[in-house]
């Protein structure tokens, strides 16, 4: 079994390069574009919904079939055709170009598969079965979201506000340090699960830092 290592990238503005315009592309498009990935094309025909994303400007569309050198410039690859062999040449091309490349129809074809997301604002959470089965991820992942509630997304926004609050007021570590520690305290996840939290104000958030201060 191959045990893939785990990582989150920042594809703003980062070129990616998909050979396919089916239903597989389609879902692997999504997130990319979701994500702000600059993401092109390479296919004949592309399903409905590649299509208006490529109408409205969301995606650069090749309207062709995969040609070596379509790979040049990108920083992943995604080689999603319903044909084994174009894959597999995909996937070469891209190895010999040092290129990370998802490969559909054979995962160990490639050197990274994309795992089953499940997205709550600041929160992402990815599941992988390494290549078990596409539908055993996608069901993990429903059942975590049951789990994991709408709750989490203004639960981290409020950590996060807070915690650059203390990193900008306080200079000193330890008390710093003492802060983010009982930040992480607060029973403020289970008041907004309970609709009970009210928004702390600027002047709220001061006293809070003021009277946690101190050891």
């Amino acid at each position: 079994m191959v045990k893939y290592f785990p990582i989150m990238l920042d594809l703003k503005d980062q070129r990616v390069v998909v050979i396919g315009g089916g239903a597989v592309a389609e879902r692997k498009v999504g997130t990319l574009v979701e994500a702000g990935a600059v993401v092109v094309l390479v296919s004949p025909t592309l399903t409905g919904t590649l299509t208006a994303l490529a109408e409205a400007g969301r995606l650069s569309w090749i309207s062709r079939r995969y040609a070596p050198g379509d790979l040049t410039g990108a920083f992943l690859v995604y080689a999603a055709t319903d044909e084994a062999a174009v894959n597999e040449a995909v996937a070469q091309e891209a190895r010999s170009l040092g290129l990370p490349v998802n490969v559909a129809s054979r995962a160990e074809a490639g050197s990274f598969i994309t795992p089953g997301v499940l997205r709550r604002g600041r929160l992402t959470v990815a599941v992988s079965t390494s290549g078990a089965g596409p539908s055993a991820a996608a069901k993990i992942t429903e059942q975590l979201a049951d789990v994991l509630g709408e709750e989490y997304e203004p639960y981290l926004d409020f950590l996060h506000e807070l915690r650059t609050e203390i990193k900008r007021r306080e200079q000193s570590p330890e008390a710093r340090g003492r802060l983010l520690r009982r930040l992480g305290n607060l029973d403020v996840l289970n008041e907004m699960r309970q609709g009970t939290f009210i928004e702390w104000s600027a002047e709220k958030i001061t006293r809070w830092i003021a009277s946690n201060r101190e050891g």
